[in-house]
């Protein structure tokens, strides 16, 4: 069964489905939903486990198969039939992998999670782990250096080029969902065993992998090439961007997915 995900509907048109990654939440995608409910029915997704999404079942491990079952049962519960996706980091793994069972139209992968070496896995998971445990007594003075503008550029630098684009009550709910969420540490312990193969299995669905040429997180100059390689048929773009890059250039990222799409 589809566990209970928190999603936001708008628009009209072909169904487009938008998974985040680790420790962020559907709101994220805002600026781009804005630029896409004149053509889809956009389905903006909380992951299980993450922003008001409920876990995974007892005992599932919040891995990328994992999720990808999750999403093939809701996508079945909503009666999608093979909608666009589109996911960021994590969300770009999952939505790859629902390529490869052949349950999407088309597929857009933003620095999708995948493609990188144990070592910079371990880099990542490392970076998004300190700012999940931020003790309890630290979160209120860190949440009031997230309202600043210097604040969001220490705080975000490495996930967004241009962290002040960011506005700050979307910068605080970041930090609070990422707290709040369950999933968190299970997630960034998957991600360590996850790498993308057998990109030949896609050859049938329109993918686009799009990487931010600022991204300091999934570092575009190492990661980007590798996808190139393993996806030799898809199309790739380079935005300037950072790894999340939805407030930094949202005008190309729904560019970019509509073009996918067409």
């Amino acid at each position: 069964m589809s566990p209970g995900i928190e999603y936001f509907r708008g628009g009209d048109g072909p169904p487009l489905v938008l998974l985040h990654g680790v420790g962020h939440h559907w709101q994220a995608w805002r600026p781009v939903i804005d630029r896409l409910v004149a053509g889809f029915d956009v389905i903006a997704c909380d992951s299980p486990g993450f922003g008001r999404s409920a876990p995974l079942p007892a005992g599932v491990r919040p891995t990328i198969p994992a999720y990808v079952d999750a999403f093939a049962a809701f996508f079945s519960a909503l009666g999608l039939s093979s909608p666009h996706v589109a996911g960021n980091s994590m969300g770009g793994g999952i939505a790859l992998e629902l390529a490869r069972r052949g349950a999407v139209a088309s597929v857009t992968a933003l620095s999708p999670a995948g493609f990188a070496t144990p070592g910079e896995r371990r880099y990542a998971q490392l970076s998004l782990g300190l700012l999940g445990r931020v003790p309890q007594a630290l979160r209120p003075p860190v949440r009031r250096l997230a309202a600043t503008r210097p604040g969001r550029v220490a705080l975000f630098r490495q996930t967004f080029g241009w962290p002040t684009r960011m506005p700050a009550s979307e910068a605080v709910a970041t930090l609070d969902d990422a707290w709040a969420a369950p999933a968190l540490a299970g997630a960034l312990a998957a991600l360590g065993d996850y790498d993308f193969t057998a990109g030949e299995e896609l050859a049938g669905t329109p993918v686009t992998v799009a990487w931010g040429r600022y991204d300091r997180l999934l570092i575009y100059s190492r990661q980007a090439p590798r996808a190139r390689a393993r996806l030799p048929g898809a199309r790739h773009l380079t935005l300037g961007a950072g790894h999340v890059p939805f407030f930094d250039d949202p005008g190309a990222v729904a560019e970019t997915i509509r073009t996918t799409a067409a």
